[in-house]
């Protein structure tokens, strides 16, 4: 969950403060729509990016936090097969990294979500 609050919170505050730069570097025009996209989308992953970081320390998997480990899973997901299709029209090594970074949290999100963090604890008494 650390390194997911992280890279999205990275993504988030550049999306945010610097979106001018952000649609001059991906060759789009920066036009007032443009910016205005940039900095809410930028918005959503600073909340995806506090809600993992709150999140970091509780107990995940299974049935425990499942709406948290849910929605960053579809989020990973998504994500990933729209920078892959990108990547087939267009090689960019940015990309490509991205790609690869989103890969690694959807899988590990996936597997987060079919695992069961009470299976090697041992049984609490009330």
């Amino acid at each position: 969950m650390i390194s997911s609050a992280v890279v999205m919170g990275l993504l988030g505050l550049a999306g945010t403060f610097i979106p001018e730069e952000i649609s001059n570097v991906l060759g789009i025009d920066p036009s007032p729509i443009t910016l205005i996209l940039l900095q809410i989308i930028g918005g959503l992953y600073l909340g995806f990016a506090m809600l993992n970081w709150f999140t970091r320390s509780a107990l995940i998997g299974g049935i425990y936090n499942k709406p948290v480990v849910l929605g960053n899973l579809i989020h990973c997901v998504v994500v990933f097969f729209a920078l892959l299709r990108q990547l087939m029209e267009q090689f960019h090594f940015i990309i490509v990294i991205m790609t690869l970074v989103y890969l690694g949290f959807a899988i590990w999100f996936m597997l987060v979500m079919r695992s069961n963090p009470l299976r090697n604890q041992s049984k609490i008494s009330v």
